[in-house]
């Protein structure tokens, strides 16, 4: 999780595509502009067998760095320190191309700017100084505000924008040469409304209970972590396409408190009614009443690590607790494995580490 975090500060125009994170799609950034970019990684995740596609804006600059990034793809440990290297690469490739500054054609302008006429001023959100990037703004039929970023190759309109949206899964157009910004827009209306029901359902968990990850949710995210008791919470992944349908559900806290929780979840699947909202369907499964937001405060549930003492480790909350019922102190993962790790009497087996609570020593 702590390298998703640092590939998304340190690209964040470029998302993960799917849940196991082996698809990211998005853009890259060098000297102010944009280049679009694929990669898909094995289920490995090792970048030796990544495949990299690029746009042809980007496949152009990069043309006489080829060997170096293979060669760099198959020393890199991992997608971040890859993406590191290729911006460097890039900027060092744009610096030796100076064909890029080239204008575009007169008739590129003219059409964009007409298209941007027809479909109406008061739709942009954005537009930059060269006319090659494109905000649109949208509301969706619940009020939730939307931006689908577009960026434009020398030849539009015979050929398709690159889309970029804040979405759970892949939004790709439909395009002919015919086509202009409205039926692009329209297209991105249509995908608004289908993912209403998913972004109703998270808006209810956000509002009516205590989330504690995602800190600050993006639309495209998926997961929730709810405060349930003290040290006490549940991880549940949503499906975007089916929001009402029971969703993967992961108990986190100390095994005297979640083994119920799981009993109950096992023992009452049988009851899950998609025709009721998700969060009345968690509460009548589980049976238990999430703590109210009107009488509890966050910090009611957000107990420091007992290592580091703070409760944010790089945007991670503590996800481990003693199992012990009169101890039940939580801790980050990293800094609960970077303890027991230096203690003599700790053992590890495959990929876990046994050893003593820092705090009750069981």
């Amino acid at each position: 999780m702590a390298g998703a975090r640092a590939l998304l500060r340190q690209f964040p125009l470029l998302l993960p595509q799917n849940r196991r994170g082996t698809a990211y799609e998005g853009f890259i950034t060098a000297q102010g502009r944009d280049f679009h970019l694929r990669i898909l990684l094995p289920e490995d995740l090792q970048m030796k067998n990544a495949r990299v596609e690029c746009s042809w804006r980007l496949k152009k600059v990069l043309g006489g760095y080829q060997h170096i990034l293979k060669q760099r793809l198959h020393s890199c440990p991992d997608l971040l320190s890859f993406l590191v290297e290729l911006k460097t690469v890039l900027e060092i490739a744009l610096k030796n191309t100076p064909d890029l500054h080239i204008a575009r054609p007169l008739e590129y302008y003219s059409c964009l700017v007409r298209d941007l006429e027809i479909l109406g001023w008061n739709k942009v959100a954005y537009v930059d100084t060269g006319l090659t990037t494109v905000k649109l703004k949208a509301e969706d039929s619940c009020g939730r505000q939307h931006l689908i970023t577009l960026k434009f190759s020398a030849k539009y309109p015979t050929e398709a924008p690159d889309c970029l949206v804040d979405f759970p899964v892949q939004f790709a157009i439909s395009w002919m040469p015919q086509n202009s910004l409205v039926d692009i827009y329209s297209q991105f209306l249509a995908a608004l409304e289908s993912l209403r029901p998913f972004w109703d359902a998270l808006d209810e968990l956000d509002g009516q209970t205590w989330v504690l990850e995602p800190e600050h949710p993006s639309r495209s995210a998926t997961a929730r972590r709810i405060a349930i008791g003290n040290n006490v919470s549940v991880s549940v992944e949503v499906d975007p396409r089916h929001p009402n349908m029971l969703p993967e559900c992961y108990f986190l806290g100390a095994d005297h408190a979640v083994a119920p929780l799981r009993t109950k979840l096992n023992n009452n699947m049988h009851l899950w009614d998609p025709e009721i909202s998700l969060l009345q369907n968690l509460k009548d499964v589980l049976e238990i009443d999430f703590p109210s937001r009107a009488v509890l405060e966050k910090s009611d549930f957000a107990q420091d690590c007992g290592i580091c003492y703070a409760y944010r480790l790089e945007g991670c909350a503590p996800d481990q607790v003693c199992p012990e019922p009169r101890c039940g102190q939580p801790f980050h993962r990293a800094c609960l494995q970077e303890w027991l790790q230096t203690l003599p009497t700790s053992r590890q087996s495959f990929n876990v580490i046994f050893g003593e609570c820092p705090y009750c020593n069981k």
